[in-house]
């Protein structure tokens, strides 16, 4: 090495969220029985209808074993307010898997197989959580599951789905503001693309409030 020579090693670069508007007006808000609880969660969701579809189609070709995916989207910043939001664009089912009654496993092949496809299908578009079934089970994070999260799923604004396809009940999983995550406790989202009168969200467990604009 030349005398004088130096190494320069770039600090890894932090992600940072896309700038965009919060898009509220264009969406219906579907509530959980915790909304209300005074946890403060970090980010907002919203998932588009086509993918709400596509995951629970997926959710319901597997009645007795566990099935999942990864959701992706894009991670945003509001630009008037720099308040975080989530929108899922799309759910791709997870392959390569190994599944039973009660668990799910995401193999390396599983992860190869997902990154392939973001790269090919929706380039650009992050990976901005993960959701799996429970069959005949109710909406929660087992321990095997908090884990899987916590060391696949790290960054704050990624967040995990859960779906009991009998009962049609479904609920996301986000950390709050100081990074916790409760593992019984579930949150509700946003639905985009919707339209006052005409919704596709049927999971029982979650409701939303209609405003009566009519006068009188």
């Amino acid at each position: 090495m030349k005398p004088g020579h130096r190494i320069r090693i770039q600090p890894i670069e932090t992600p940072k969220p896309n700038l965009a508007s919060i898009p509220v007006a264009s969406a219906q808000r579907w509530y959980s029985p915790f909304d209300d609880d005074g946890l403060e969660t970090s980010i907002k969701v919203f998932v588009t209808q086509p993918a709400y579809a596509r995951m629970c189609v997926h959710a319901a070709s597997e009645m007795e074993e566990e099935t999942g995916g990864i959701l992706a989207g894009q991670w945003c910043a509001d630009i008037d307010t720099d308040e975080q939001f989530i929108v899922v664009e799309n759910a791709i089912p997870a392959r390569y898997t190994r599944q039973g009654s009660v668990f799910l496993t995401f193999t390396q092949d599983t992860i190869v197989d997902i990154h392939e496809k973001i790269e090919q299908r929706y380039p650009g578009k992050q990976i901005v959580g993960w959701y799996h079934t429970h069959p005949k089970m109710g909406i929660f994070l087992s321990r095997y599951d908090t884990w899987l999260h916590n060391n696949f799923f790290p960054e704050q604004w990624q967040v995990a789905l859960v779906i009991e396809p009998h009962k049609k009940l479904g609920g996301f999983f986000i950390r709050q503001a100081d990074g916790g995550l409760d593992p019984a406790r579930y949150f509700g989202f946003h639905e985009l693309e919707g339209n006052p009168n005409w919704s596709i969200v049927h999971w029982n467990n979650l409701y939303r409030i209609v405003e009566n604009n009519e006068g009188g």
